[in-house]
């Protein structure tokens, strides 16, 4: 299987996110749910349990470890990440989904430095869509990301 990101560039500038990733060669892929970081005790169905109160730092972490989790899991590990949408909810202060302080940068680069280096934002990460929301599926949670990573021979 190979994975090749394209790099996006602006005006000669590295664009923290890839121009798409092409695939050959794979078994499949894997598509996760959004993920959030909702308690154990989260009931849906009840409208019972809480959603996570930390910040939204530690709601990153915790949603991208468990996306670590899952796609190991599955058959799969964040170095055949293809594409993560972000959905962020507000507020946006300045008017942009990037201006918003659930929007952390900075934790997804330190995640992936730590796991999977070729993803940070500075070297070449997958693609990815950064959508702001109005409300997710709780009032405390603040992030919700989705992946779809390739399974390899």
């Amino acid at each position: 299987m190979e994975l090749v990101t394209h790099k996006k560039f602006k005006n000669g500038r590295l664009m923290p996110w890839g121009k798409g990733t092409v695939v050959s060669g794979a078994r499949g892929f894997v598509y996760l749910c959004g993920n959030t970081a909702t308690a154990e005790n989260y009931d849906p169905t009840g409208k019972r349990g809480g959603g996570f109160t930390g910040d939204a730092a530690a709601q990153w972490r915790a949603i991208l470890a468990n996306i670590k989790s899952d796609l190991e899991e599955l058959g799969s590990a964040l170095d055949y990440l293809i594409r993560l949408t972000f959905f962020i909810k507000g507020p946006f202060p300045d008017g942009g989904v990037l201006s918003s302080p659930n929007f952390r940068l900075d934790v997804l680069d330190e995640f992936f430095a730590e796991h999977c280096p070729k993803h940070c934002s500075y070297n070449n990460p997958p693609p990815s869509e950064v959508i702001g929301v109005a409300a997710l599926a709780q009032a405390d949670i603040v992030v919700e990301i989705v992946a779809v990573a390739a399974l390899p021979d």
